[in-house]
């Protein structure tokens, strides 16, 4: 039977690969202590984006979608919900609202993660919000031939509230304690939240959102400028790879926690490289064109006006559009395609 003990990590041996991503991601937080005092009002910028593409971005990972132009519309509260997928986006930005602006204030425990939940799917007609789930449930994937086989399966029903009981309790006890650094800890915690699988319904997108607030509340703000759950997204595959790596052995206390450790280290670390190269685009006083030119060095390959707009966010839609048609017009840029399938190519590529 499954027991939780996290003080037992004291012991781990971390490989040096770990060791480096940790390294890296403190020196980062150093430097992210300097640019939140000295770049307050630039930094305000990012801050919309990243939770407009996060809530895009972890609904997406579960197949819940909406166009653009409508989430933008729900994130901005311009617009009520039409459907069932964006009466769940909407939970998941207010969910989002609430960690951004109260984390220290949310403590880990239970019923405040129940709390979460309940509020996720405040604005849908399911009474599941808030709630254990009452029925086994597994985690499941589908062959290339469409039939559905079981990767794993969770704990039971009637074990479940003990167990986030369990987690939060030894979680909270190794922070207070600082024997074990919480980057470290916050993927385990996650990995565990995600074997036990508590609700019957948004728990891959509370792990995101509980993420966030674990990283929040300890120090690691970067997910409030640049959406980890947008890069989650994008490395879906290696997302699932990961944890499907670490299941074996769960129940019996025997799992390997490397691959998903790594996993997370890497994303927040890559959230912290964009972080500073977004900061310097949106601080520097110049002009339109040049802010996007220098975007578009940062990036390789084909890069879309949607791409543009989110490197530089300290300009407008209509100065993106214009910077780019004069990008191409000096040669700099190759435009390809056209209407909604247009992009960028730089011309150094060709």
């Amino acid at each position: 039977m499954r027991k939780f003990d996290y003080s037992s990590l004291k012991e781990k041996k971390w490989d040096s690969e770990i060791i480096s991503l940790v390294a890296q991601i403190h020196e980062y937080k150093g430097r992210q202590e300097i640019y939140l005092k000295q770049k307050p009002e630039e930094l305000d910028k990012l801050i919309e984006i990243a939770k407009r593409q996060s809530t895009e971005a972890s609904n997406a990972i579960e197949g819940i979608r909406t166009t653009s132009t409508r989430l933008r519309q729900l994130c901005e509260e311009k617009t009520t919900p039409k459907n069932r997928d964006e009466e769940e986006i909407l939970g998941y930005r207010d969910v989002l609202n609430t960690i951004h602006e109260n984390y220290e204030y949310i403590p880990i425990r239970a019923n405040y993660i129940l709390q979460l939940h309940r509020d996720l799917y405040k604005y849908t007609e399911k009474n599941i919000g808030g709630h254990f789930k009452v029925s086994q449930n597994v985690i499941a994937a589908t062959d290339e031939k469409g039939k559905e086989y079981v990767l794993f399966t969770p704990l039971a029903p009637y074990e479940t509230p003990s167990a986030i009981d369990d987690i939060c309790e030894n979680y909270n006890k190794m922070i207070d304690s600082e024997e074990l650094d919480s980057l470290l800890l916050i993927p385990i915690f996650i990995h565990d939240f995600l074997c036990i699988h508590p609700f019957s319904d948004g728990n891959g997108r509370m792990s995101r959102l509980l993420t966030a607030l674990l990283l929040y509340r300890s120090g690691y703000v970067v997910g409030k400028y640049i959406s980890i759950e947008n890069k989650i997204a994008k490395n879906k595959d290696l997302y699932y790879k990961a944890l499907e790596n670490c299941q074996d052995g769960w129940h019996e206390n025997k799992e390997d926690v490397t691959s998903f450790v790594k996993y997370m280290l890497r994303i927040i670390l890559a959230s912290y490289r964009d972080f500073e190269e977004r900061v310097e685009l949106v601080s520097e006083k110049i002009p339109a064109k040049e802010i996007v030119r220098r975007a578009i060095y940062n990036k390789i390959g084909k890069i879309t006006k949607s791409d543009v707009v989110e490197l530089c966010p300290s300009i407008g839609k209509k100065s993106v559009e214009l910077a780019l048609k004069q990008l191409v017009e000096e040669g700099v840029l190759i435009k390809k395609g056209n209407g909604r399938a247009t992009f960028y190519v730089r011309s150094d590529f060709e």
